[in-house]
């Protein structure tokens, strides 16, 4: 058996245990999720895609209702040629309504506002002007954020006049609210689902009892049939 300073006699059959180092503290539950927070709140990286000549690429996103989206593009020119055919840009969303609409776009940014949840989808057209031959793929950079991602806390810093520690604590604030929205939302969602599955059950069972029914009877009509047929042969009595 051994014992020295700060540790606990270990002996057969008895396992070791770690103890706590002086200085070093534990990490909380909080500090925990402080820091998940902090991972989450990472920058966004963009979308780059080639975009061929007369082709047409599309982006689809479901974005919540009453969100700020915001978005910078940028359509390179084809390696080892002056300019590149024109592209246009289209943001809409399910229903066809147009929220950004560019033609000839080369560099720019938008910025829009969800009226409700909805897929929103942004689509680049490459137009390869006529009298043309085949041209080099374009590059295609898009950078959309929403929710968190889209506001500038940089001046929102500059507004309210806010420290960078106030800043950070905003962040995270609105990064939580975005959290437990969606998981409000999902289980909104759920409750949907399973009221969906629970009426569409019952619809499916009173059904199979209608159906059931009308078995039973088709058999009994068939029996008398068969009955009456059979006595009118004077094959029984």
């Amino acid at each position: 058996m051994v014992r020295g300073e700060g540790a606990r006699p270990v002996g057969p059959g008895s396992a070791a245990m770690p103890l706590p180092v002086p200085g070093c503290p534990r990490l909380g539950p909080a500090l925990g999720l402080l820091l998940l927070l902090l991972l989450l709140l990472g920058p966004a990286r963009p979308i780059s895609f080639q975009l061929p000549g007369k082709a047409r690429k599309c982006l689809r996103e479901e974005i919540h209702r009453d969100t700020l989206v915001t978005g910078e593009y940028e359509i390179g020119v084809p390696p080892g040629a002056a300019s590149g055919p024109s592209a246009n840009l289209k943001i809409t969303d399910s229903a066809g309504h147009i929220l950004y609409s560019k033609e000839d776009a080369t560099k720019g940014k938008f910025a829009f506002t969800t009226e409700d949840y909805d897929m929103f989808e942004a689509c680049f057209e490459s137009k390869l002007p006529v009298g043309t031959g085949r041209m080099p793929d374009q590059l295609v950079i898009l950078d959309m954020k929403h929710g968190v991602e889209a506001k500038n806390y940089e001046e929102i810093a500059k507004v309210e006049k806010l420290k960078p520690l106030e800043v950070e604590l905003r962040r995270l604030e609105d990064l939580s609210e975005s959290i437990v929205n969606d998981f409000a939302y999902m289980k909104k969602r759920e409750e949907e689902m399973r009221d969906t599955n629970e009426s569409t059950n019952i619809r499916v069972l009173y059904f199979s009892i209608f159906s059931m029914f009308c078995l039973i009877g088709l058999a009994t009509w068939q029996v008398f049939y068969l009955r009456r047929f059979f006595k009118a042969k004077k094959l029984i009595e």
